[in-house]
């Protein structure tokens, strides 16, 4: 599927979502507040669905070599870093409004955070003075490793307990079929929205790497 097209499901999808959201879904018991949640979630999935590809990818540079999955680990860590931000700050506006606070050291807070930090880290690496290849052997090494916690930030609720509501399903979550359709909607708008950012990222960092290429043949 070409990236415009994408981009164009992408656009209707959303636009869609936010109707469901403000039109479609009811109001919670507790208030207007409880709209952000369908925000939350599908920032907070693809972000982890982002760290995932630089995980895979990472694993696959370093058996091939191939540079296009030193792109594809670099376009969706990018991604992954930008989710996880609106995650942060949506949990935290909605935490404010739910519990009074507008952070929690609970487990499944801490570890997300530190993720964040882990990936941004990447992202500082990434941009590092460093020879092409090497800076992709490196970067593939913290992409492989740094997927470590994310398991944790998704598992945290089960683990150690928190304040955070406990995955997508938990049993007596209240939610009605509205609310249902409202979720899935949001996660399959953000889906076509991080498809379309994906491979538009990917392609760019194919070009940027073909003139870098052609600039250092034509200084030979």
């Amino acid at each position: 599927m070409k990236v415009s097209i994408l981009a164009i499901l992408a656009g209707i999808g959303l636009v869609a979502h936010q109707l469901m959201i403000w039109f479609y879904a009811p109001i919670a018991q507790s208030g207007p507040v409880q709209k952000i949640f369908y925000m939350h979630l599908p920032c907070s999935w693809w972000a982890l669905v982002s760290f995932f590809v630089v995980f895979a990818a990472s694993i696959l540079y370093l058996v091939t070599r191939n540079d296009r999955y030193d792109r594809v680990a670099a376009g969706a860590g990018e991604l992954g870093v930008l989710f996880a931000t609106m995650t942060l700050i949506s949990g935290s506006t909605w935490a404010r409004a739910e519990w009074g606070h507008w952070w929690l050291w609970d487990p499944k807070l801490t570890t997300a955070l530190i993720m964040w930090y882990v990936y941004a880290g990447y992202l500082v690496l990434r941009n590092t003075p460093m020879g092409r290849d090497r800076k992709a052997l490196v970067c593939a090494v913290l992409g492989i490793v740094a997927f470590l916690d994310v398991p944790l930030v998704f598992f945290a609720a089960k683990l150690w307990g928190s304040a955070h509501p406990d995955g997508l399903a938990r049993q007596g979550s209240g939610m009605e079929a509205r609310m249902w359709h409202t979720v899935f909607a949001g996660l399959f708008a953000f889906g076509l929205l991080w498809g379309a950012m994906l491979l538009t990222r990917i392609r760019q960092l194919g070009q940027k790497a073909r003139l870098e290429a052609m600039l250092v043949w034509d200084e030979e």
